[in-house]
């Protein structure tokens, strides 16, 4: 009777002791699941922290010395070129004005869009915009227009942060290449003006010898050719277009 007594006793205590372990298991189940969901929520805000921290670092603007040096390299480009290349050869004030102040924005307008976070259709709806700026008061030459690209190139290099002696060296072959090519060393310097000549009578082909003769000694100037633009046969007289070398 005690064996069997005892034998029950150690039924009774592993039926009791079952649930209880299971009832256990499952509150460190439950447990443990809600502190790896807890970390996953940490971990979650951590990284959405992180991104927003990053997301206020693309959209700071942070105006280094490297800025400063490439802005200075950008400005002595602009003034080599326009000192000892376009003015000399072109003597007009009223566009340094306009090619200075295309490049600075050319610079400025780089810069920015290249540290802040923008839209792609943000990005080309701004640059749309200023591509459809024209100049409707007045021509502008052939010239003028591709002295603008320069300084809008110029300006557009030296804003994407390039190290300084790769920014030097392109600034250095776009000052030779425009010195070469418009400092009269290739090629001689044509001027061009229109004149109203009114001997109709040398206008026509067979007379084009004796016609740059009179202009030459009207004007004074080497003319070299002469086009004619418009022929006004109510007031017999011509708008002519010549053509000479400055010295």
């Amino acid at each position: 009777m005690t064996k069997i007594k005892f034998l029950l006793a150690i039924m009774v205590f592993i039926c009791l002791s079952v649930p209880a372990y299971h009832t256990f298991a499952q509150e460190n189940t439950s447990e443990t699941q809600i502190t790896t969901t807890q970390n996953d929520e940490t971990e979650t805000s951590k990284e959405k922290k992180a991104d927003k921290k990053k997301d206020k670092e693309k959209d700071t603007v942070d105006v280094s010395e490297k800025f400063f040096w490439s802005l200075l390299i950008n400005i002595a480009t602009l003034l080599l070129i326009i000192i000892f290349i376009y003015y000399p050869n072109n003597r007009e004030i009223e566009s340094i004005f306009t090619f200075f102040m295309f490049n600075l924005m050319i610079f400025m307008l780089t810069f920015v869009l290249n540290k802040i976070k923008m839209s792609m259709g943000a990005a080309f709806g701004l640059f749309a915009v200023f591509s459809m700026l024209r100049y409707r008061t007045e021509g502008i030459s052939m010239k003028d227009m591709t002295y603008l690209f320069i300084f809008i190139a110029v300006g557009l290099i030296s804003a994407i942060q390039l190290e300084y002696f790769e920014l030097g060296i392109i600034s250095g072959i776009i000052i030779v290449f425009t010195f070469i090519l418009d400092g009269n060393i290739i090629f001689k310097r044509e001027s061009s003006k229109r004149v109203e000549y009114e001997n109709i009578d040398l206008i026509k082909p067979q007379n084009y010898p004796e016609m740059l003769d009179d202009l030459k000694k009207r004007t004074g100037l080497n003319i070299h050719r002469a086009a004619i633009e418009k022929i006004d046969f109510l007031r017999d007289t011509a708008s002519v277009r010549i053509f000479f070398y400055e010295k």
